[in-house]
């Protein structure tokens, strides 16, 4: 398991993929997939039963990891 550069509060580009050329800051990294979710890049709908937080179920929309080597450090992020 490579280190990887990019952390948890980082500004990122996204470089490939459906979301190419937006920004975002990165909301949790996943070593092991080499993998990391970014605000409001890359949202996929999900279907949720019904619980206690959520009695109606229905859809929420939620962020999906994106490859580590599809985005970029964008100057300014946190250090």
């Amino acid at each position: 398991m490579a280190k990887l550069k990019i952390k948890k509060g980082d500004i990122v580009e996204i470089i490939a993929g459906d979301d190419k050329g937006k920004t975002g800051e990165v909301l949790k990294v996943l070593p092991k997939k080499e993998a990391v979710i970014v605000a409001g890049c890359k949202v996929a709908k999900k279907a949720v039963k019904p619980s206690e937080q959520n009695p109606e179920g229905g859809f929420i929309n939620k962020e999906m990891p994106i490859h580590i080597s599809n985005v970029r450090k964008v100057e300014g992020g946190a250090s």
